[in-house]
């Protein structure tokens, strides 16, 4: 409905303008909009105040004029002006019932669309360094990108999802030297563990499996160690033991612990998110880009078009001159290349795949991160405007009263996989994502398991659990239903609760749109909250299985229709539409 009115308003703006001697902006958008109040239509638009100063005319002379030229159509009972320019539609409810055949043809594809067709996106999300178990802060992410790839399909992008494995590294080498300190303990557990390496107990069941295949073989000097412990300065400290570590196990042993955390941790986060319904094409190794040299070419490159320097005994990329708040450092003093050097290397693979878009999906504490990043994407001659950069606040998980803490080092987290088991893949996943990505959200546990009307998943699942219920008594009691009979009845459901199920049930191909291309899924979860409420306001407000043939199929052929919405709708959430509650 919103594209006919749309196309009216456009073609009335060009008679008159015409009639009138003005020119219209080469480019303008008509906005449509569904009002609140019903005493204000149907529709609203705001398009003669959008262009009074431009063509210089009173907004609401202009609205007038606007309303005057449209052509009549057979969806439109009557055209109002309000307040100081807004065009408020009536709508006939033939309107709304053309809908309904609509989402009965196209079913599980109903709101599908090909406007995007052939456009390539390539979506990286979570990608958590496979240092430790999928915690809740990285759910939020997980379960956002699922859900935005869900809807970018579905809008006809062609999505291909991708998890960057950080398999190089500092980090994996304080992995291997918590699992090699660990191991130690086993045979001398006098031995202190430094507070900023890796403590978790998967560590320690990883040093389990390590001791059964190897017994004590890789024991080493404590001397060493306790000297190296004996640094006050922290990191320094850990620098220290990862050097012992590797100098005292060789290359081969040393990637015999390396390994056994990376593959056991990795497996895990596999099956975390398989469980958790989100799936990726692709897995991309950092370490690959180091294998392959694409880093070096990269730095290479760099360095011919004059955008490193060298200071303090490191290489800088010259990011402040394209930006960036400061220059950043490439090679450490060391020798050792940094994260970014790698970051630089993969957005360069990314770009020579070919992608239309590239959008990374980060946490909130990386923001201080695109202006870099963009920069270097930029002064490798590709064009920095694919790539789009959305930003997820981690959330806050509280039982009860109590804020959960999330820390992989110390190891006292919540993992993803306990909060699947406590509370649900669907409950998990809708909660994630009923709040804007960048802003904070708080996880209420007890809500989330309620079983009341209050808890959002549950209310939505339980519209479409409801309506099977209602095909279900309507078999027990004899009556057959005839959906079409119910689709040549459609005149007949004209009362309130029906007319705004109705139009609640129009909106859903705009709402996927807009989820889509604005990559905000929560879009989605409060129109469906709405639908629910629609639904369920018409359930208590009428009879669905009545006597009179024509009524009865026409309701349920309405609700049927309902419940497909609902179902492609909690489809693109990740969330099931059970049958019964």
């Amino acid at each position: 409905m919103k594209d006919i009115i749309k196309n009216l308003v456009g073609d009335a703006l060009e008679k008159v303008a015409g009639s009138h001697h003005f020119v219209l902006p080469e480019s303008y958008a008509i906005q449509i909009e569904q009002t609140r109040d019903a005493s204000h239509g149907d529709y609203a638009c705001n398009i003669a105040m959008v262009l009074s100063k431009q063509v210089g005319m009173k907004p609401r002379d202009l609205a007038n004029l606007i309303k005057d030229a449209t052509t009549d159509n057979e969806y439109i009972l009557k055209i109002e002006l309000a307040g100081p320019g807004f065009i408020n539609f009536f709508i006939d409810a033939t309107a709304y019932h053309s809908i309904i055949p609509e989402i009965f043809e196209q079913g599980h594809d109903f709101g599908r669309s090909t406007s995007e067709e052939h456009q390539k996106v390539l979506l990286e999300f979570v990608s958590a360094n496979p240092t430790g178990p999928l915690h809740i802060g990285h759910g939020r992410g997980a379960a956002y990108g699922a859900t935005v790839a869900n809807l970018l399909r579905f809008a006809g992008f062609d999505v291909t999802c991708e998890y960057y494995i950080n398999d190089a590294g500092r980090q994996m080498d304080i992995l291997a030297a918590s699992i090699w300190l660990r191991y130690q303990q086993v045979f001398n557990n006098a031995l202190s563990f430094p507070d900023n390496a890796y403590q978790g107990d998967y560590i320690k069941l990883l040093v389990n499996n390590i001791v059964e295949s190897h017994g004590d073989q890789y024991t080493y000097d404590l001397d060493a160690i306790n000297e190296a412990m004996a640094d006050d300065d922290a990191e320094r400290r850990l620098d220290s033991i990862i050097r012992i570590c590797k100098e005292a196990l060789g290359k081969d042993c040393y990637q015999l612990f390396f390994k056994a955390g990376l593959d056991s941790i990795l497996q895990g986060i596999r099956e975390d998110l398989e469980e958790f319904g989100v799936c990726f094409e692709n897995w991309f190794s950092e370490q690959s880009l180091v294998d392959d040299h694409t880093v070096d070419a990269c730095l290479e490159k760099l360095e011919e078009e004059k955008w490193i320097l060298e200071k303090e005994g490191a290489k800088w990329f010259a990011s402040s001159r394209l930006g960036d708040e400061k220059d950043r450092v490439l090679i450490r003093e060391n020798g050792q290349a940094t994260y970014f050097a790698s970051d630089i290397a993969y957005h360069k693979n990314k770009f020579d795949r070919g992608f239309d878009k590239v959008i990374n999906i980060w946490g909130a504490d990386h923001h201080g991160y695109i202006a870099r990043v963009k920069a270097a994407i930029t002064a490798l001659n590709y064009d920095a405007g694919k790539l789009e950069i959305l930003l997820v606040q981690f959330a806050t998980l509280y039982r009860g009263k109590e804020k959960l803490q999330m820390s992989t080092r110390s190891g006292e987290f919540i993992t993803l996989n306990e909060l699947q088991q406590e509370v649900g893949k669907d409950a998990a996943r809708f909660f994630y994502i009923l709040r804007k990505s960048e802003q904070h959200l708080d996880f209420d546990l007890e809500l989330a398991k309620s079983e009341s009307n209050d808890n959002p998943v549950y209310y939505i699942q339980y519209a479409h659990a409801r309506i099977c219920s209602v095909f279900r008594q309507l078999s027990e009691k004899g009556f057959i239903y005839d959906r079409k009979d119910g689709l040549n009845s459609l005149s007949n459901l004209t009362e309130p609760h029906e007319m705004k199920l109705l139009a609640t049930l129009t909106r859903f191909r705009d709402v996927i749109n807009s989820a889509a291309l604005n990559y905000e899924p929560h879009q989605l979860a409060y129109y469906l909250r709405d639908l629910a409420n629609d639904f369920h306001g018409y359930y208590n407000a009428s009879q669905f299985i009545v006597d009179d043939t024509v009524i009865r199929n026409a309701r349920m052929t309405l609700i049927d229709a309902c419940k497909q919405v609902l179902l492609n709708g909690l489809s693109l959430l990740g969330v099931s539409a059970p049958e019964k509650m």
